[in-house]
């Protein structure tokens, strides 16, 4: 199987039966996003929706947070992974926001990246997300699960998975495919234990084959030894 053949039945795959796959994170507007995309760094997306309502009710835009103290939005943030750095962040990006943006998010990533906290994954998140840019975001379910399926080859760093993928994803589908990935390693393609006897993707999948064929050899090597 070519890799093409290999994107192609992936995406085929998930178009028909995810087609309306979206963050999983809970947001009302461009800053929300933003905010909880940052708190997500190396955090679940189902404690960071448990966090934000409550900061999002004292600071709802980049006007409100602008004004805040650390130790005010750590408080809030506190049982997030990384409080301190982050609550440092936020704060420093709302008055960058509200000083160099007129308070709103900026839809060029190269603007987008020179915010506190914000990353080039961050910066394509939003960009795809509320401006719908081609862009395709690379987090570690991502790099992950494109690895194993055989999506990439080689690559040992995001830009590397990032440049790979999007020679084969047409501009149209990578912001779907950011989700389609990460929602795959989120919940069959784990990290630690990939639950392959679940996922719908083994046909295409190379980690899959190299594991199938192992357990092959295994057992004609027990088969052998008890003949």
């Amino acid at each position: 199987m070519t890799r093409s053949e290999r994107f192609e039945g992936i995406l085929d795959f998930f178009a028909r039966h995810q087609p309306h796959a979206d963050t999983e994170l809970h947001y009302e507007t461009p800053f929300q996003l933003l905010v909880a995309v940052i708190l997500s760094a190396q955090c679940t997306d189902k404690r960071v929706n448990q966090t934000t309502p409550e900061l999002f009710r004292q600071y709802p835009d980049a006007a409100a947070m602008a004004k805040a103290r650390e130790e005010d939005i750590y408080k809030l943030i506190r049982s997030i992974s990384y409080p301190n750095s982050k609550s440092r962040y936020l704060v420093a990006m709302a008055r960058m926001l509200v000083e160099k943006y007129n308070g709103q998010v900026p839809c060029d990533p190269q603007e987008l990246v020179k915010l506190p906290g914000v990353g080039r994954k961050t910066a394509h998140v939003i960009a795809s997300a509320i401006y719908r840019q081609p862009t395709l975001a690379v987090d570690t379910h991502v790099f992950r699960v494109a690895r194993r399926l055989g999506l990439t080859v080689g690559a040992k760093t995001p830009l590397q998975v990032e440049k790979q993928l999007v020679r084969f994803i047409p501009e149209h589908l990578r912001g779907k495919a950011h989700h389609w990935l990460i929602l795959h390693g989120r919940y069959v393609c784990k990290a630690r234990r990939p639950l392959c006897a679940q996922c719908p993707l083994t046909r295409w999948c190379l980690f899959y084959e190299k594991q199938t064929r192992k357990d092959r050899k295994v057992t004609k090597k027990r088969a052998s030894r008890t003949a």
